[in-house]
């Protein structure tokens, strides 16, 4: 029997580096499906290949975008790009069903291209993308911003208009949907962004990322602008030179467009000793840092993006058995539950005395680690969450008529 083809579209990361696109096309093979994915290159990429059985299309990445106009040649170019490929694909083998996967979203009208082949669209909910403008340039007064604004909402009403299921990450995120893009429920599933926890999990320290200090704390994400990566910069500095703990390190996980300022800002502050910002990080070297770390940092900016999103971070530091300190954000309580030190958005000095107090206790943070552990496993982990993400196709294509082979 030949199998059902899903063609997955990524535009803001390379797979397999995009953890939860990957654990998604995992998830489609192992049920019996053929999958690709058109995504942009990672350094060394080759144009194509197969790997673990998907099979990956890629494309040179567009060059950095800077305002609207940038950001529409970069929009642009991608889906260009990607449509060429998609049609790659469809020779190689035709595919029944279309995945986006935004930011950014456009793809909406790809997809409406091959409805005429009868291929099925499903939106995998990533991001707001009205709610990341908003968090990162704050309420439009001005007439152009307004009319961006105005535009991203149009690209989202599209996006769910022409989607035959929608995929989110989360309760706050479908209720958008329902509300904002008018999705009926039956058309919608939660599929949140869980850990695998039998890869998840914590291995053998590596004390020298401690850089011979007693204690290492970790934040882990994209720094963008809205993520508030300063916050941990500043907690370290009110750490070492206001708390006078010359005894722990910090390691700031990550890569975006901040990362060169957050670079020159340790710098200023006198931090370089103390901070460790080595930029992207595989998965080999994230299980390193948070088998050696004493606690995650989760001090996301309450904003209208973060509020409502799942913090991936947070999830994994669970998994990984470390406990957590964060800003409590609505969605973010929701994944941590009782497994973190909540303080209240904003609070850094606040931020900072809970974290030197869950340093300075060690049945305390080991409470907390098997506590998030035990909540990764029954509550957070990938497996359940892969049922669900798998049965969105199975009733759509198996059920309903596929179109393999059209």
């Amino acid at each position: 029997m030949t199998r059902p083809h899903i063609l997955v579209i990524v535009q803001n990361l390379p797979v397999p580096l995009d953890r939860r696109v990957w654990l998604e096309c995992r998830a489609l093979t192992e049920a019996g499906y053929e999958v690709s994915v058109i995504c942009p290159k990672g350094d060394g990429d080759p144009g194509y290949e197969v790997f673990e059985g998907v099979h990956l299309y890629k494309y040179a990445p567009a060059p950095e975008a800077g305002g609207v106009f940038g950001y529409a040649l970069e929009f642009g170019y991608s889906w260009l790009r990607t449509a060429w490929l998609s049609r790659k694909a469809w020779r190689r083998k035709p595919f029944s069903a279309l995945q986006a996967c935004n930011p950014p979203d456009t793809y909406w009208a790809l997809a409406r291209l091959w409805r005429r082949r009868g291929v099925r669209f499903v939106f995998d909910h990533h991001d707001l993308n009205p709610e990341v403008f908003r968090s990162r340039f704050g309420e439009p007064s001005g007439r152009a911003a307004r009319a961006q604004l105005a535009g991203l909402y149009w690209l989202e009403r599209m996006t769910f208009r022409t989607a035959d299921h929608v995929i989110s990450t989360n309760a706050s995120y479908q209720r958008i949907a329902a509300d904002r893009g008018g999705v009926p429920e039956e058309n919608t599933s939660i599929v949140r962004s869980g850990p695998d926890t039998s890869v998840m999990r914590a291995g053998r320290p590596v004390p020298e990322l401690r850089r011979g200090r007693r204690h290492l704390a970790v934040w882990l994400g994209i720094m963008g602008p809205q993520d508030g990566v300063d916050v941990v910069l500043d907690i370290a500095r009110r750490t070492v030179f206001e708390h006078g703990r010359d005894d722990v390190q910090f390691a700031v996980l990550g890569f975006g467009d901040c990362l060169e300022d957050l670079r020159r800002q340790c710098s200023e502050l006198g931090l370089d000793d103390y901070v460790d910002l080595p930029g992207r990080v595989g998965p080999a070297q994230i299980s390193e840092y948070f088998s050696t770390a004493s606690a995650g940092l989760s001090p996301d900016p309450l904003n209208p993006l973060n509020d409502v999103s799942t913090m991936n971070k947070t999830m994994e530091y669970l998994a990984y058995g470390l406990p957590v300190v964060a800003y409590r954000l609505a969605e973010n309580a929701i994944s941590a539950g009782d497994c973190a030190v909540y303080v209240e958005p904003g609070d850094a000095a606040g931020f900072t005395e809970q974290l030197v107090s869950l340093l300075d206790d060690p049945d305390r943070r080991e409470e907390l680690g098997k506590r998030g552990r035990l909540r990764a496993e029954r509550e957070l982990d990938w497996a359940p969450q892969a049922r669900t993400y798998v049965s969105v196709y199975d009733r759509l294509l198996r059920r309903d008529n596929a179109t393999e082979g059209i």
